[in-house]
């Protein structure tokens, strides 16, 4: 397929990204997007767009829908352990953040991941409160905060511990994060999502059930018990 198709179908996935908030107030209609942009490939001077482009643009219509039910585009907060591990699990690709409402960087981590849901589409992007999930912390031996788990098809592939790997600074851009999570494979926009053939596994080794608020020094790091 060639790149006008992909244009358009960029376009699709975005479009639906951004009637996500307005959707849940006037119900905008979805067909509408489609039809707009099926009249574009059905206009094209390409007959390879008009003849591969429509049935791709279906298939890419029903896919987003689904995602979209399945709050792709959104950054939200999980509160069960058992809906977290379901999402890790089945999600082609998935950031995972565990966090404390007292820590001042995990606010701030906040903030970047909301601005990278919409954008990666195909990755779901999710918060959950370290205190409400025991077993995962023990499991995933996460002792730092804040702390960013990496799914690809439901593997741990990466994690991101504190601020070390973004400059150890409070005030690092969101492209910064972009760019690191990108290294692990596992920013991915609405279409093509890649196959990676390479997986790691988390350690699990430590069975510790502290966790620290990852800072610039050793003394500025802050532990507490779950």
């Amino acid at each position: 397929m060639n790149n006008v198709i992909h244009s358009k179908l960029d376009t699709l996935a975005s479009r639906l990204v951004d009637s996500n908030d307005s959707r849940e107030e006037d119900q905008e209609d979805d067909d509408a997007i489609f039809a707009e942009l099926e009249a574009e490939i059905e206009n094209d001077a390409d007959a390879t767009v008009r003849d591969r482009g429509l049935e791709q643009l279906r298939l890419e219509m029903q896919r987003a829908k689904e995602m979209r039910e399945n709050a792709h585009g959104r950054y939200m907060e999980i509160t069960t352990e058992k809906e977290a591990i379901r999402i890790s699990a089945n999600e082609s690709y998935c950031v995972i953040h565990f966090y404390h409402s007292n820590f001042r960087r995990c606010e701030i981590m906040d903030k970047h991941l909301a601005k990278l849901a919409p954008k990666y589409y195909a990755t779901r992007f999710i918060r959950v409160f370290v205190e409400n999930m025991p077993w995962l912390v023990e499991k995933l031996a996460i002792q730092i905060l804040p702390c960013l788990m990496c799914f690809v098809d439901g593997v741990s592939k990466d994690r991101l511990i504190g601020f070390e790997e973004l400059g150890n600074n409070d005030a690092f851009e969101t492209a910064v994060l972009e760019l690191r999570l990108a290294n692990s494979g596992v920013l991915q926009k609405a279409r093509n999502a890649y196959e990676s053939g390479i997986t790691y596994n988390v350690s699990s080794s430590s069975n510790t059930s502290k966790l620290r608020r990852g800072g610039q020094t050793d003394q500025d790091d802050d532990e507490f018990d779950l």
